[in-house]
């Protein structure tokens, strides 16, 4: 889960041609947050803050899809 989570992350920064420390940065989050979230959950709200970043859904980001899987 977390590991997914990351990594649709950051597909959605690559997509922006954006790097994680630039979306933290944007978002004010403390240096190393959402790398953070390989090994503990954020919470929801900055979850929401990351989705509405991106113009996405909370459950978009947390959803496991056949794409994701077979990559």
């Amino acid at each position: 889960g977390a590991i997914l989570l990351l990594n649709k992350i950051r597909k959605l920064c690559d997509a922006r041609g954006i790097s994680i420390f630039r979306l933290e940065r944007d978002l004010k989050f403390g240096n190393g947050t959402v790398r953070g979230w390989s090994c503990s959950s954020p919470s929801a709200d900055k979850l929401k803050r990351v989705a509405d970043y991106f113009g996405v859904t909370v459950d978009e980001l947390l959803r496991e899809d056949a794409a994701d899987q077979a990559g």
